[in-house]
């Protein structure tokens, strides 16, 4: 019987089942999108039940189509959105409040009264992290100050809190696991990077009690057993899905870069075994904790990158499938100068502004559709080229090429474009799942 490894790969507005064969081929691709909620202005949500749901039924598609049969999978990789911020109730279940994802910015005004009360270099000190919404520090105290009773279980200790990668977890083994990797706790401004445990004056200061805080486990142990039909499967690999594409381009040795082109765009550099800190705004952050070995990386983070085709195609209905910008892109042939500022949820590196919005500059009456698709597809490699010249600041080196992924890295336009701006060699992977792959 051929044997198979699983990834779970649950991004921000799809969940993907893949299978991965003993020689890290890939055999299976099963892929769900889901509806993303908002409630309001700059507010993004997911609804917790639909991510797992979604996720297990893309498992399911995808053993049924493959006729895959659960004892012939070894174990389980789980990666995932981060800062991303469930919680629920322990007792039920139960998620007290929908998922308030990472390009959520309702959290802004209450960032900035940590900035004015001068938190900012205790927190990057701690944490490698910039104060910003961003992260899921904010999000949690808005669910327990906003959802009603929510205050009141957290200090009962009937609440749990998790990025998606907890919530799988726990969902998968039926809340016998409440636990996160070293990779995922980095990304919520409440744990001590140095220490390499939650911060308990961090904690006090966003009056989040350590019970609501998941166990935090190397990235290569077992988080318990996914049972299907009396088998079961172990949970041996989590990691954020930067960081899990990171290794997936076996970026193993300090200086090593990937820039993976998803519904953002992250780029980061693997620093090592000593954080290091950035002069030009990049965050620091842990890698993945391996064999016993924590490694730390600097990133660079775009908020808006695919998701700006996705705004193209589901807002504007410019495009029906993201695969036409390419087409689009490439028909244009004058020199007309139209740019796109995809700012829907600020600014992210090296700006780090939660105010800024989305703008369109250069529009004249005979612009077309064409070239607004054109800019739009333009503005993810301007947005990343500005990444990667604070990283290579940073860095004291140049960078000789750039190892690339994501879905719109199959984009050939979008990366001839990047590599011409920057003067720098993109290396395209034949398997560009590089964030299944790697956990």
């Amino acid at each position: 019987m051929k044997k198979y490894i699983l990834s779970f790969d649950q991004g921000t507005t799809s969940s993907r089942s893949l299978l991965f064969d003993e020689k890290m081929q890939q055999v299976a691709l099963s892929r769900k999108e889901f509806e993303q909620i908002y409630p309001q202005n700059g507010w993004v949500e997911h609804d917790p039940e639909v991510l797992y749901r979604s996720q297990i039924e893309t498992f399911t598609d995808l053993i049924a189509a493959n006729k895959i049969k659960p004892d012939s999978i070894r174990c389980i990789g789980i990666t995932n959105q981060r800062e991303t911020t469930i919680v629920w109730n322990a007792r039920t279940g139960k998620p007290v409040y929908n998922a308030i994802v990472w390009q959520d910015t309702r959290t802004a005004e209450m960032c900035k009264e940590y900035l004015e009360k001068g938190y900012e270099e205790m927190i990057r000190d701690r944490t490698g992290l910039i104060i910003d919404s961003y992260f899921s520090a904010t999000k949690i105290r808005w669910i327990l100050d906003n959802v009603s009773g929510a205050g009141e279980l957290a200090e009962k200790g009937d609440l749990r809190f998790g990025t998606v990668d907890t919530w799988l977890i726990w969902k998968i083994t039926g809340g016998k696991v409440h636990a996160t990797d070293f990779s995922n706790a980095s990304r919520t401004m409440l744990f001590n990077i140095h220490s390499l445990e939650w911060d308990a004056e961090l904690l006090d200061l966003f009056g989040i009690p350590l019970s609501m805080m998941p166990e935090v486990k190397s990235s290569d142990a077992h988080f318990g057993n996914f049972e299907v039909n009396g088998i079961k499967i172990p949970v041996t690999g989590v990691a954020g899905d930067q960081q899990a594409a990171l290794f997936g381009q076996t970026c193993f040795k300090k200086g090593d870069a990937k820039i993976t082109y998803g519904t953002g765009c992250f780029l980061l550099m693997q620093t090592g075994e000593q954080p290091r800190n950035s002069a030009h705004r990049l965050l620091t952050t842990i890698a993945w904790r391996v064999n016993g070995k924590v490694q730390y990386a600097l990133e660079g983070s775009v908020f808006i990158g695919g998701a700006a085709v996705q705004w193209l195609r589901d807002e504007m209905k410019m495009i029906e499938h993201p695969e036409e910008t390419e087409m689009y892109a490439e028909s244009v042939k004058n020199s007309h100068d139209v740019f796109v500022v995809p700012a829907f949820s600020g600014l992210g590196a090296p700006y780090w502004n939660m105010d800024a919005r989305g703008a369109v500059f250069g529009l004249t009456r005979d612009t077309t559709k064409a070239q607004l698709v054109k800019a739009t597809l333009e503005s993810i490699a301007f947005q990343s080229m500005d990444l990667i010249r604070a990283m290579q600041n940073d860095s004291d080196t140049g960078l000789r090429s750039v190892k690339v992924d994501g879905g719109a890295s199959r984009n050939d336009y979008l990366m001839q474009f990047q590599a011409d701006i920057l003067d720098t060699q993109l290396e395209r992977p034949a398997i560009i799942e590089s964030t299944a792959l790697g956990v």
